[in-house]
């Protein structure tokens, strides 16, 4: 079926190509961010990807308080600024609390809710009033035809700007699903959604205070969810995914994202049916 058209600065969700949305999970410094940003729009505009650059200014939801959570909210935009000024690419960051809605949005094209607080009214509307594209990734513990409330929450608040991501199911202890039926009924409601092949490849709370990952199936997560029909791939991509600050065990390998990227095209240039 036909979605709404979405844009994010110079990337539009629904149109004809594929969505990139990747970055490191956690803003680590400043020149990290920025190295990775150039290098994943690089990778981007060689496979002719609309590409937004995604990192978290603070991980507020870890399992342990021990967990890296980023520079915070004022030092992490500052950083995100600098990023979208110098690489000229759009910019996704999530959001844990609505007091943090006005000011992200000075800075982010895309303001995220977190799968975890997919449910919290006052953060989707709070996001949606600010005008940028809401993205809602669904709570692992959602049903898929549970987010035509949340697209409800943010368009009562005055948004048609919306994105629904699906980032797996909670599978007994420590493990996720994915569904891929979960794609198409989501996109039935009408607006673009993200598959996050990243995160649909983590083990939640696996690593002991952590989560821990599975690396080697986020390729084929994405190569399945792209034949499915989806608008956007979302992907947590660190140079050295070993020794990344936050969420390493499921990050794709940076210099593996290149032949990915060019893989993801193709099938979604032979899918285009799937999409109409």
């Amino acid at each position: 079926m036909k979605v709404a058209r979405v844009r994010a600065g110079d990337a539009v969700f629904g149109a004809d190509k594929l969505v990139l949305i990747s970055g490191p999970c956690v803003i680590e410094s400043e020149d990290s961010a920025l190295r990775h940003a150039e290098r994943i729009a690089d990778a981007a505009r060689r496979a002719d990807f609309p590409y937004v650059f995604k990192s978290s200014f603070d991980k507020a939801n870890r399992i342990s308080a021990k967990s890296f959570r980023g520079p915070g909210l004022e030092r992490g935009l500052e950083i995100l600024a600098r990023v979208k000024r110098e690489i000229g690419v759009a910019i996704l960051t999530d959001i844990h609390e609505p007091e943090q809605a006005k000011s992200a949005a000075e800075v982010a094209d895309i303001l995220q809710i977190p799968a975890l607080l997919s449910r919290q009214t006052d953060l989707i509307v709070a996001a949606a009033k600010t005008g940028q594209v809401v993205n809602i990734k669904k709570g692992q513990f959602l049903s898929p035809w549970d987010m035509r409330f949340a697209i409800e929450k943010a368009t009562e608040a005055g948004s048609e700007r919306v994105i629904l991501t699906e980032r797996g199911f909670s599978f007994g202890y420590n493990n996720l699903v994915t569904d891929p039926r979960a794609l198409a009924i989501m996109r039935s409601f009408g607006y673009p959604v993200v598959f996050d092949a990243t995160h649909s490849a983590q083990l939640p709370g696996a690593g002991g205070g952590k989560s821990g990952g599975q690396r080697e199936f986020v390729a084929p997560l994405a190569r399945a969810a792209t034949a499915v029909g989806i608008d956007g791939i979302f992907m947590e991509v660190h140079e050295d995914p070993d020794h990344a600050l936050s969420d390493g065990p499921n990050s794709f390998r940076l210099a593996d994202l290149p032949a990915l990227l060019d893989n993801l095209r193709r099938i979604h240039e032979c899918t285009a049916a799937a999409r109409s």
